[in-house]
C-alpha cells in the first residue's frame, strides 16, 4: 500500500484535495431527492441565518482572490531568479496561460453554448444565450478555485497543504450552491474543468 502511494503521489494528492468537495456531493446525494430540493433547503437556511449567508458571500466573492498573491509572488520571484532558476517563472506563466484558456475562455464559451438557467430562472435551456441568467453551467468560481489550488497541491504534495487547500476550495465551491447561484451539477462540472486546468498547469510547468 505504501509503495502504491509513493508511486502515485500526484494522483493521491489530487484525490485527497478533491475529497472535501466529493464528501459534500455525497451528503447532498444521499440526503436530498433532487437538485431543486437542495437549492430550496439552502435558500431557506440562508434566509434564516443571515450571518451564515454573509460569510458565504465573503467566501464566494473573495475566495479566488485569496490565492492571487501566491501566484504574484511566484511571478515576481521568478522574474528576479530567472537567470538561476526558471521554475517559478515558468510555473506562474503557465498558470496565467491555462487559467486564461480554461477558466475564462472555455468556461465563458460553455456557459453561453449550454444556456442552462440559474436557480429560480425556470427549467428550459437557452443555448447560445447571452443572458447571465442562463449561464449557470459550468460554475466559473469552482473551475477557477480548483485551477488555482490543484497546481499548488500537485507541486508540493504536502499532506497538510493538500487538506487545507482542498477544504478551502470546497468551501468556495459549496458557497455557490448555498447562495443559490448554481445547481450542484454546475459545481461538479466546474470541478472537472478546474481539474483539467490544474493538471495542465502541473504538467506544462514541469521542467524537462
Amino acid at each position: 500500500m505504501n509503495s502504491f502511494i509513493h508511486r502515485n503521489q500526484t494522483l493521491c494528492h489530487y484525490f485527497l484535495g478533491s475529497l472535501p468537495l466529493m464528501l459534500i456531493f455525497a451528503a447532498l446525494f444521499f440526503n436530498f431527492g433532487s437538485e431543486a430540493e437542495v437549492l430550496a433547503f439552502f435558500k431557506a437556511h440562508s434566509q434564516a441565518h443571515p450571518d451564515m449567508k454573509s460569510f458565504a458571500k465573503i467566501v464566494t466573492n473573495w475566495g479566488n482572490a485569496a490565492l492571487y498573491p501566491i501566484y504574484i509572488w511566484f511571478l515576481i520571484t521568478g522574474i528576479k531568479q530567472r537567470k538561476t532558476d526558471k521554475s517559478k517563472l515558468r510555473f506562474a506563466l503557465v498558470f496565467l496561460a491555462v487559467q486564461l484558456a480554461v477558466s475564462l475562455i472555455a468556461v465563458r464559451f460553455l456557459k453561453i453554448a449550454i444556456g442552462k438557467p440559474r436557480p429560480g430562472e425556470g427549467t428550459f435551456f437557452e443555448p447560445m444565450s447571452m443572458r447571465g441568467a442562463y449561464h449557470s453551467m459550468p460554475s466559473g468560481h469552482t473551475c477557477e478555485i480548483y485551477g488555482a489550488s490543484l497546481p499548488l497541491i500537485l507541486r508540493y504534495r504536502n499532506l497538510l497543504l493538500t487538506l487545507g487547500l482542498g477544504i478551502f476550495a470546497a468551501t468556495v465551491a459549496f458557497s455557490r450552491i448555498y447562495l443559490n447561484w448554481h445547481h450542484p451539477s454546475d459545481v461538479f462540472c466546474g470541478w472537472m474543468l478546474g481539474s483539467v486546468a490544474g493538471f495542465a498547469i502541473h504538467l506544462f510547468s514541469k521542467e524537462d
